[in-house]
């Protein structure tokens, strides 16, 4: 049901993509979202089953954390059409240029990772790990709304640049290699 539901959303959100492409989204979506929800809540306490709260768009869900991967890998695509090489430019980055709030507030968080998968490995409790994926993905919003990435000066680019990398690869070892929950790059 929960497949059925999601694919239900990508087909208005997206009505123009491949059916087999609406298929996959809808599949690592819909499984992802009940998933996310088992892991989110903390194992001693009871929850309501809902599947319009697991496949919400916001809040602590896996869409939300899904939509936060494909936004940055967005980003990417968008940054081949305008010629920006995203790998020459994190290649050649020596220092960081933080500077804004939000680049540093984003920066501090993803430090904290490995904090956040020790904490629930030895309280056998998941929702920390979700409850630091939620975190890290509230403080990529902020970056991207507050920061822009591709239209940002040479100094500041390639930071901008790395810390898209580093989220997007944050969120996905959190969700695929720890929790067995799909990313995908488009929603």
């Amino acid at each position: 049901e929960a497949v059925e539901r999601a694919k239900a959303v990508v087909e208005q959100k997206n009505p123009d993509l491949p059916e087999d492409k609406k298929a996959e989204i809808a599949k690592a979506v819909g499984i992802g979202a009940v998933k996310y929800a088992d892991y989110s809540n903390n194992r001693t306490s009871d929850y309501i089953f809902s599947f319009d709260k697991m496949l919400a768009m916001d809040g602590n869900t896996a869409p939300y954390m899904q939509y936060a991967y494909a936004r940055i890998k967005s980003i990417e695509r968008k940054a081949q059409s305008k010629e920006v090489n995203i790998d020459t430019e994190l290649a050649g980055v020596k220092s960081l240029n933080l500077t804004e709030p939000a680049e540093l507030d984003l920066a501090k968080h993803l430090i904290r990772y490995s904090e956040a998968i020790q904490s629930a490995v030895a309280d056998y409790r998941p929702n920390y790990l979700t409850a630091y994926l939620y975190e890290l993905a509230q403080k990529f919003s902020a970056f991207y709304t507050n920061c822009p990435v591709l239209v940002a000066g040479p100094d500041k680019r390639p930071t901008r640049l790395l810390l898209c990398d580093l989220t997007a690869r944050t969120i996905k070892h959190g969700l695929h290699e720890l929790l067995g929950i799909e990313v995908v790059e488009q929603m």
